[in-house]
């Protein structure tokens, strides 16, 4: 009996390992930052620093940011002439137009919204839960 009741776990874990394979295959990455690394091409020569990575496509902004909110929703969004700034919990993505399409900056929040804040201005707020009001009596009114 207990050689079956192994079995029958052996077999289970097997299913759920497979099922989490095929998810990945065909629902790509686990986060925005995945999915820009398996979407766009790799630009190194284009990178910030250690800070932002580049990636390209060829494109527009506007067709870019639209793939990647359909695939996750960015917490904020704000859109001018320079190009679409999408944040996230953790990481931006901003989609910038180049001649040839979009260049795509892959970055922290920690180093993207001081970069972009001259941009963006209060319109991504900051970190977790920058929308919920904190505080006394009072506070955030």
């Amino acid at each position: 009996m207990t050689y079956r009741r192994w079995f029958v776990v052996g077999v289970a874990v097997a299913v759920v390992g497979v099922l989490v394979a095929v998810f990945a295959v065909f629902y790509g990455s686990f986060s925005p930052r995945g999915y820009v690394e398996d979407h766009y091409a790799r630009a190194a020569g284009r990178d910030i620093g250690s800070d932002a990575l580049a990636y390209t496509s060829t494109r527009s902004p506007s067709q870019v940011a639209e793939e990647v909110t359909d695939a996750w929703q960015p917490a904020d969004e704000y859109v001018d002439g320079s190009g679409v700034y999408l944040r996230y919990d953790d990481d931006s993505v901003v989609i910038l137009p180049v001649a040839a399409g979009s260049l795509i900056l892959l970055e922290r929040m920690t180093t993207a919204y001081p970069r972009y804040h001259h941009v963006v201005g209060r319109g991504w707020g900051w970190g977790r839960g920058s929308t919920v009001r904190g505080g006394g009596p009072g506070a955030g009114k």
